[in-house]
């Protein structure tokens, strides 16, 4: 880690690199962004619409349920038309219950998927837990895929938890309970990927999480976790919620655990308005890797709040247009601009923090405020370019935006 209290991000804690698909998890890589479905897999259609749709928006990897035959049977055409439309995204098979049958009737799911996702809490019970996983674990060696071994206290190994809660009271009860539950979490993922190296999946094979649902819980279990392994781990809040107490919950626990230098991929666990878009939690998960510096996907557009200097909303309505035309064109604006993801843009409302922040960015505008000449200058690259007036004063910085992209970024710059 760095001694440089100023610096950030921190290093990133040594873990086990682990191929999934092609997309690599851990030693050193970039964190990655993955999320899931929440489709019938067996509506293939359905399935392969919304796999696209988060692989667009910025999802890696993308992990389907795989609950029952017509599921599984599913898989290998889902995999299929994603790559006839050009779209190699890594598929994740979540099993629980009977993923041991399904993976062994189904090879061609087996084969298909790029990872297998277990819950050592739900693989099997009593005597058939160790069975099962091993079956599993023997599926993923046979067709040289890797694994995550994915614990969640909502159906964590009641035989473990019960056993430390025992071995806890007759110490005297030194731990309380909601701390041998955190124990029991750490240890079921530590057994569990001691079971499948055992077993003879290698260790690069093994990813790790462990899924709680409130943020310090999070911050305490994976710090402890990356203190005992070397494991990759993946990174997630469960159910964390809908709209703004999701966004902020799963924020604030994953940026605590990042900052220190813990995780190698994310997934924030929204719950979907009404109606509304799965790609949403892609999103989020992009910015908060982003503003933490730990990866650039779009430009930043910075924007002043607003306040009683900015009773006009053409700078919001400005900001937001240029967010949405940049997001809209980043899939192609990579292929055909590189690196123009490290763009900096600013609309500002006044001119109280409006030119110098202007001046901050690659290229910005000032608006003019309440009771302000009706003019607003442009920066860019630090210096002012020119002022525009009028009622196309947004039409026109959007194109001034579109010319500094091409200048900077395209092949002749």
């Amino acid at each position: 880690m760095s001694s440089n209290p100023f610096s950030a991000p921190l290093d990133r804690r040594a873990s086990v690199a682990v191929d999934v698909g092609g997309v690599i998890v851990g030693g050193g890589a970039p964190v990655v962004v993955q999320s899931m479905t929440n489709t019938d897999t067996a509506d293939i259609d359905a399935t392969v619409a919304q796999v696209a749709a988060l692989h667009k928006a910025g999802s890696e990897i993308v992990r389907i349920t795989v609950d029952r035959d017509e599921s599984a049977a599913a898989v290998p055409h889902i995999r299929d038309r994603l790559a006839r439309l050009g779209l190699n995204v890594p598929l994740v098979g979540d099993f629980h219950y009977i993923g041991h049958t399904l993976l062994k009737q189904h090879p061609a799911c087996a084969e298909a998927l790029a990872k297998y996702r277990i819950n050592p809490g739900n693989v099997g019970f009593r005597d058939k837990k160790d069975k099962q996983f091993i079956e599993i674990v023997e599926q993923a060696i046979r067709w040289s895929k890797p694994v995550r071994i994915g614990v969640n206290w909502g159906s964590l190994d009641q035989a473990l938890l019960t056993r430390l809660m025992d071995d806890n009271q007759k110490a005297g009860s030194p731990l309380s309970a909601q701390d041998v539950t955190r124990e029991a979490i750490i240890q079921s993922a530590l057994l569990s990927a001691d079971l499948a190296e055992e077993t003879g999946l290698e260790r690069n094979r093994i990813i790790l999480s462990a899924k709680v649902s409130q943020v310090q819980d999070l911050v305490s279990v994976y710090m402890e976790l990356a203190r005992r392994s070397d494991h990759a781990l993946h990174l997630g809040l469960t159910e964390a919620g809908m709209g703004s107490k999701g966004i902020v919950a799963s924020s604030a626990a994953l940026a605590i655990v990042l900052q220190a230098g813990i995780g190698d991929t994310i997934r924030i666990s929204l719950t979907p308005e009404p109606g509304g878009d799965r790609t949403r939690e892609v999103i989020v998960a992009q910015e908060l890797l982003q503003v933490m510096g730990f990866r650039q996907f779009v430009p930043v557009v910075a924007a002043c709040p607003g306040c009683g200097r900015t009773t006009s909303t053409v700078f919001q309505q400005l900001a937001r247009n240029i967010e949405d035309d940049l997001r809209a064109n980043m899939p192609v604006w990579k292929e055909k601009y590189p690196g123009v993801e490290a763009l900096k843009v600013a609309v500002m409302g006044c001119i109280v923090n409006g030119p110098g922040e202007s001046k901050h960015a690659d290229i910005g505008i000032s608006l003019p405020g309440t009771g302000e000449t009706p003019a607003a200058p442009v920066f860019i690259d630090g210096r002012k370019s020119t002022t525009l007036r009028g009622p196309r004063i947004a039409e026109e910085f959007q194109g001034l935006v579109a010319d500094y992209i091409e200048r900077r970024f395209g092949q002749g710059g």
